[in-house]
């Protein structure tokens, strides 16, 4: 006597099959996916994070750099401005 029915044991391999399918085009269409993806980001011209923060850095240190000689000259004005003030 068989324990076990063929027509369970084909739609076992049947389903199976289905999901070793299914997997195989979910890896093909995640790879289509960041392809595209690359390619599009690589045509917008975006900036890679390195090159940001490079930026963004050099804008930090010309606005450190702009707020002392603003000071100094705000100095060097209130020193031009005693000296010329008339003498009594």
């Amino acid at each position: 006597m068989q324990t076990r029915n063929k027509v369970f044991d084909d739609l076992s391999q049947l389903m199976t099959n289905a999901m070793g399918v299914a997997q195989g085009a979910r890896t093909e269409a995640e790879t289509a996916m960041k392809s595209w993806m690359d390619r599009w980001l690589a045509d917008r011209d975006f900036v890679t994070r390195e090159e940001f923060d490079a930026v963004r850095a050099m804008a930090q240190k010309a606005r450190e750099e702009n707020e002392a000689l603003k000071a100094r000259i705000e100095a060097l004005e209130a020193t031009s401005t005693k000296k010329a003030a008339p003498k009594s």
